[in-house]
């Protein structure tokens, strides 16, 4: 497949897990070249550079935090000597784990933290590429956001809130980019990659028994299954979609399992 042949793909927070996974899917379906971001994880990044570049695309990495707007300036200057960006893949985010009901286990810095990276951040880096989306127009934003957003679950209050904002970010981009920009977000449930089992490998292993065990399609979805509609979304099968959120949650949204049936 050549999707996205020639282009130029920006994915923020893409050493590891899914944005590892949308840059190598951008990759091996034609994309010219793809500018990978991280914050902490060098090596990691270095290993999705070489897996990108082995997939026939130019791989340039970045080293910032998108809470800090000289840092997106940074990621989006690495993009400009291609001339334009065609998509941007806003997915770089973190939480907090902490009890809904544990009121006191947030603090407005932990707001403030998560709202940095979460929604502010993706708002800057839009900034930052915009004279480059629109060199490249017809071109696309994309947010990773969360089920969180939607339904108000998650890994704490806090997560929950700024996925949200970045849900009404996306349709207040999608009027105002339009009609040069397309700007879309997904909302993942459970993804099994190591943002669980960095907070715990029991409770990671307990969350994904009882991912598979309640959700209607009874599935703990890998990073490949949320990039595949990723992917849509930047290519131009989606040229017709904007302001469009996407829940990719195996049915999570729905509730619990349907009972066997015989």
């Amino acid at each position: 497949m050549a999707d996205f042949d020639g282009k130029v793909i920006v994915v923020t927070g893409s050493a590891t897990g899914l944005g590892a996974a949308i840059a190598l899917g951008a990759a091996k379906r034609g994309a010219k070249a793809v500018i990978l971001n991280y914050t902490k994880s060098a090596k990691e990044a270095e290993a999705t550079a070489r897996e990108v570049r082995a997939a026939g695309a130019e791989a340039e990495i970045v080293r910032g935090d998108v809470a800090s707007d000289a840092d997106c300036r940074t990621i989006a200057a690495a993009a400009a000597r291609f001339g334009r960006i065609d998509a941007l893949v806003n997915n770089a985010g973190i939480t907090k784990h902490v009890a809904h009901g544990d009121m006191d286990g947030l603090s407005a810095e932990d707001f403030q933290k998560l709202f940095a990276v979460n929604a502010i951040g993706p708002f800057q880096m839009v900034r930052a590429c915009r004279a480059l989306l629109e060199a490249g127009a017809p071109s696309s934003v994309l947010m990773t956001s969360s089920i969180a957003a939607v339904t108000g679950i998650g890994s704490s209050i806090a997560y929950a809130a700024s996925k949200g904002a970045l849900n009404t970010m996306t349709l207040s981009l999608a009027r105002a980019l339009a009609p040069k920009i397309r700007v879309n977000a997904i909302c993942p449930g459970f993804i099994d990659t190591r943002w669980f089992s960095d907070f715990s490998p029991e409770r990671a292993q307990k969350i994904r028994e009882h991912i598979i065990k309640t959700t209607p399609l009874q599935a703990a979805s890998q990073a490949e299954d949320i990039a595949v509609s990723a992917l849509f979304f930047i290519s131009d099968a989606a040229r017709h979609v904007t302001g469009e959120t996407l829940m990719i949650d195996a049915g999570m949204h729905l509730g619990f399992a349907p009972m066997s049936r015989r």
